[in-house]
Formats: C-alpha cells, sequence, structure tokens
C-alpha cells in the first residue's frame, strides 16, 4: 500500500467510541482504526485537567498471550498487567502491597517509592493501549514491523491526539512494551527514534545476540536524533533477564545514558500488577514532564 493511501484510509476509517470511567482517576476511550496489522486501541485521559496545558503521552504495547484478541489486546495493560491500579496508587499515595505473601515488592523498594513520592508527587499521564502485532507470524517480520511503525506513526499517535490535550511534542511522548510488546517498541523506536522522548521495555523478549545489535543500533539512533530517556526492565526470574542485562552492559560501554532495574519475581502478569507496571509508568511520568 502507498503511503498516501494508507493516510487516506486512516482519514476515512477512524471512530471513537463513548468515554466510559468509574470515579478513578482515569477516562477510558476505544479507538477503532484503519490497518492491515492493528486497527483498535484503548486510551486513559486522565480525569484531572493537564497543569501545564497538555498531558505528557506513553504508549505501551502488550505481550504474546493477547496478541490473537483485539479486544482482549487493548485490554492487556490496563487490566490484565495493572495499569489502572497502578495509577491509582500512584496518584493516591502511600503505596501499600497488593500481593502482601509475595516478595515482589520488597518492604526496602516500597519505602523508597513512598518516600520519592512524598518528595515529588505523581504527575499525570495519557496513556495508549493499541494492539500489538506478533512479528513471528506475520512474516516477513521486517515489513510488519515496518507497516506497524507507520500504523503508530500516522493512523495512533493523531487519533489520540484529538481525543484531548494532550501533547504532540516528542520530548513528552514515551514508549514501552512487554515481553513480546518490548521486542516490537525496540524495532519501533529503532525506526521511529524521533517519534519518542523516553523509550523502555519490561521483561523484552529477545535473546543475547539481538540484545546486543539493539545495543549498537540505539547507540546510533539516539547519536542520530539527540538524547533519550531509555529504561532496560526485567526481574530475577525472568527468562529474558540475560539479555536485558547484555543490552544494559552494552548501552554502558556505548556510553548511552539508561537506566537497569531488575525487581525480584517472576515473568507473569501478578508480577506485573504488584510492581512492574508500577515502576515503568512513574518513570515514565517522570521522564515526559
Amino acid at each position: 500500500m502507498l503511503r498516501r493511501d494508507f493516510l487516506l484510509g486512516v482519514a476515512l476509517s477512524t471512530a471513537a467510541a463513548p468515554a466510559r470511567g468509574d470515579d478513578g482517576p482515569l477516562v477510558e476511550h476505544d479507538l477503532v482504526l484503519d490497518g492491515k496489522f492493528a486497527r483498535r486501541a484503548r486510551v486513559y485521559l486522565p480525569r484531572r485537567p493537564p497543569k501545564t496545558g497538555t498531558w505528557p503521552l506513553l504508549v505501551l504495547l502488550h505481550g504474546l498471550g493477547e496478541t490473537g484478541n483485539e479486544q482482549l489486546g487493548i485490554r492487556a495493560w490496563g487490566e490484565l498487567y495493572g495499569l489502572k491500579s497502578a495509577y491509582g496508587r500512584l496518584v493516591h499515595p502511600p503505596i501499600s502491597k497488593t500481593l502482601p505473601k509475595r516478595s515482589y515488592l520488597t518492604d526496602e523498594h516500597l519505602a523508597r517509592l513512598n518516600a520519592s513520592l512524598s518528595k515529588r508527587p505523581f504527575q499525570d499521564v495519557a496513556v495508549a493501549c493499541p494492539v500489538t502485532p506478533n512479528p513471528y507470524k506475520l512474516q516477513p517480520a521486517a515489513r510488519t514491523l515496518d507497516e506497524y511503525a507507520e500504523w503508530l506513526e500516522h493512523a495512533l499517535l493523531p487519533a489520540v491526539r484529538k481525543l484531548g490535550p494532550i501533547t504532540a511534542e516528542p520530548r513528552r511522548t514515551g514508549l514501552d512494551g512487554c515481553s513480546l510488546g518490548g521486542y516490537v517498541g525496540v524495532e519501533v523506536f529503532l525506526r521511529k527514534p524521533r517519534l519518542f522522548g523516553s523509550f523502555g521495555g519490561v521483561q523484552s523478549a529477545f535473546g543475547v545476540p539481538m540484545a546486543l545489535q539493539y545495543a549498537e543500533r540505539m547507540a546510533q539512533a539516539i547519536r542520530r536524533v539527540g538524547p533519550r530517556a531509555v529504561r532496560v526492565g526485567s526481574s530475577t526470574e525472568d527468562p529474558y533477564r540475560r539479555a536485558n542485562e547484555a543490552l544494559s552492559q552494552r548501552l554502558t560501554e556505548l556510553q548511552v545514558p539508561h537506566v537497569l532495574s531488575v525487581l525480584p519475581g517472576p515473568h507473569n502478569q501478578p508480577w506485573l500488577r504488584e510492581v512492574g507496571t508500577l515502576d515503568m509508568l512513574l518513570w515514565h511520568a517522570r521522564q515526559l514532564r
């Protein structure tokens, strides 16, 4: 499909469902867009008006388990991975444990989080959760990733920004992903580094050889477009921990500033709901001011 045809299709077929939300800090909007590999997104807008004219924007890509169903895909972050509950915990500190019998959120880490929030309260951010494709099933993967990156830039981001006072500034727009979404996220970032001021991955699903290649390419991209905030997130029982630590080590050798976070716990949704999503969300919100 020619790019002009792609953009025309987007313009003709964008639709937004009525806003939903309880009395919590977020209001939900569902978008239906034209696209080959993704068509839907769920967008969470803060209930409070922005303090600075516009909200920052964070785009989150989901994991493999939710790739087979678009409705499940757009629910993944908000419900399955704990985004809505994490947002509420950050807006209304002090944070407490939701899984006290698990060691995912240690007492020491909890104390640091609450001390940090007491000094620097959480500030609102709009969050877009689009359907994430599985490039391994949609071969050739490189072409799928090319087209998905185009869809994010030319379909998703403009549609999201029409929903409310949301920034159009790249420096206040972030990208993150979990597991497969972390792999897709880094591929999107490498194709579109100018779109994002912060980038990260939570338990990103790739191996050590690919991690080393990604570090080299990320360093080249950042040298080309200027400094970007980068976060590498994993956990002690994450099967991709070694690869993410290798990514961090190589970024350090290449003198790319970044944050490495390895917290106690496995590669699963309860860990995300307890601490993984919470930490990721707070980090991006602070980078995108």
